[in-house]
């Protein structure tokens, strides 16, 4: 399935099958969002929940789990087949189970093409249970995806391509959805009562080309103004009607909230300033693995809080700003991401984020900031001997605030993202001959330490000459 809306599709799927009781398992893929972002938990989430679906499917997947105990750490084909097919094959020889419905949203989202390809293959394997397990597959038809299923007999799998569905019908929606977002706006705005009238609509909807997306941008853009909600309103029936292109509309949508972003009250020395902070607070928000809060962001890029809170006050519209600012910042689609990278969807330079450039800022600030805070005995327990699961989990949040988990977690990736090779002497290699055991001890407060392998043989393939590790 692939199109605009599919993300909704999918959870009103799987909340369907899981009132009848058919729902096996779900995953719902969102890229920069930590676990939910690439392929190494899919499988192993799924057997989590398919454990809860029967006593006896439950007993095949922890005799999978006794005989192989670092399953966890293995590869996609090893889950799946151990953790999935032989518990669900041996399950169906006894037909103790009713037909399960596997629901996995946002393919398109997972981190990864080679894993996405894998996937593919793994999942059209399923065919093979018969009737006990079937899969609803969610994606936008990205290259690997439709690469993916070109490899997969039609037999086996039946697409349903939401851009197909006739135009009518989607304008229809789109008509209804915003005739009811714009009539609670007239209400708590205290509009008049024909405000914003049906022909207007009619021209949203058009403008709309057919994205759900635009239309509830739209919505919130409008919502986000209060009191100048009306004007709002104005600046957007002042878009191009010649654009009839899709992406182009939600391209202009994006630069209209951004533009107007920017107070014209501001002179142009003042304006190139805030866009070069907009730019560098939207660039790190964009490529994040896992997202973060205003007050962290702000520790994490060395800005000042009140910078930040600025910055994304009047973007309500396309990003999800709570109040208590400990609460993290997410998009509201990840088109937002796909426009900001994209020289050919975002025109204006001043909004522009160089991909390469974002993840070598953000490395270094993360090399920064484990600088300045890792250190021996970070959680000061004075007693070498201890366990990590024994180490209160307020301590290591009080030690290591998320900025840090942050950075721990996630520097090396970015590294790897900028392009950049490693050197003697850089600023890598001064922080592991400084802080390697310090970062090593965090990982393992975190509970994070199996990842510490992956992270060092990454660096390994970033050299260009060869250094030595100086463990204190």
């Amino acid at each position: 399935m692939a199109g605009t809306g599919k993300s909704t599709i999918a959870r009103t799927v799987a909340r369907e099958y899981y009132d009848k009781g058919h729902l096996g398992a779900s995953f719902f893929f969102s890229r920069g969002k930590g676990d939910i972002s690439h392929a190494g938990k899919l499988f192993t989430t799924i057997a989590v929940q398919l454990a809860k679906k029967s006593p006896s499917l439950k007993s095949c997947i922890c005799e999978a789990i006794k005989e192989h105990g670092d399953i966890a750490s293995q590869g996609l084909h090893d889950q799946w087949v151990r953790l999935v097919l032989q518990p669900l094959s041996k399950i169906n020889a006894t037909s103790d189970l009713s037909p399960l419905i596997l629901v996995i949203d946002a393919l398109d989202e997972c981190e990864g093409d080679g894993d996405i390809r894998v996937i593919l293959q793994l999942l059209a394997a399923a065919q093979r249970l018969g009737t006990v397990l079937r899969i609803f597959l969610t994606s936008r038809p990205e290259i690997p995806i439709r690469h993916g299923f070109y490899q997969i007999s039609e037999t086996r799998h039946q697409e349903f391509v939401l851009h197909n569905i006739s135009p009518s019908i989607v304008d229809h929606d789109i008509f209804v959805f915003l005739e009811h977002n714009l009539g609670i706006i007239r209400q708590e705005r205290a509009l008049a009562a024909d405000w914003p009238g049906q022909e207007t609509i009619k021209r949203l909807v058009q403008n709309a080309a057919g994205l759900f997306i635009w239309a509830a941008t739209t919505c919130r853009f409008i919502a986000d103004g209060k009191r100048f909600a009306g004007r709002r309103l104005s600046l957007i029936l002042q878009s191009d009607a010649s654009i009839t292109a899709p992406e182009e509309r939600l391209n202009e949508i994006y630069i209209t909230i951004l533009t107007n972003s920017i107070s014209d009250e501001y002179d142009d020395e003042e304006k190139e300033e805030v866009y070069k902070m907009l730019k560098a607070i939207l660039g790190t928000i964009i490529i994040l693995y896992s997202p973060l809060s205003a007050v962290s962001l702000a520790r994490l890029l060395y800005i000042p809080r009140e910078d930040i809170g600025r910055a994304v006050d009047d973007l309500h519209s396309i990003l999800v700003v709570p109040e208590d600012q400990c609460h993290p910042i997410r998009l509201h689609h990840p088109s937002f991401r796909d426009f900001l990278l994209d020289q050919q969807r975002c025109r204006d330079q001043h909004f522009l984020v160089n991909e390469k450039t974002a993840h070598e800022v953000l490395a270094l600030n993360c090399l920064k900031l484990m600088n300045s805070c890792l250190k021996r005995d970070i959680c000061e327990m004075h007693a070498p001997g201890v366990l990590t699961s024994e180490v209160d989990h307020s301590r290591v949040e009080e030690r290591l605030r998320p900025e840090v988990q942050y950075a721990c977690l996630y520097w090396v990736q970015h590294l790897q993202r900028s392009g950049a090779q490693l050197y003697d002497n850089d600023q890598a290699h001064t922080f592991l001959q400084k802080h390697f055991l310090h970062w090593l001890e965090a990982l393992s407060l975190m509970q994070s330490m199996s990842r510490a392998v992956a992270m060092i043989r990454t660096l390994e393939k970033l050299l260009t000459v060869s250094f030595y590790l100086i463990i204190p």
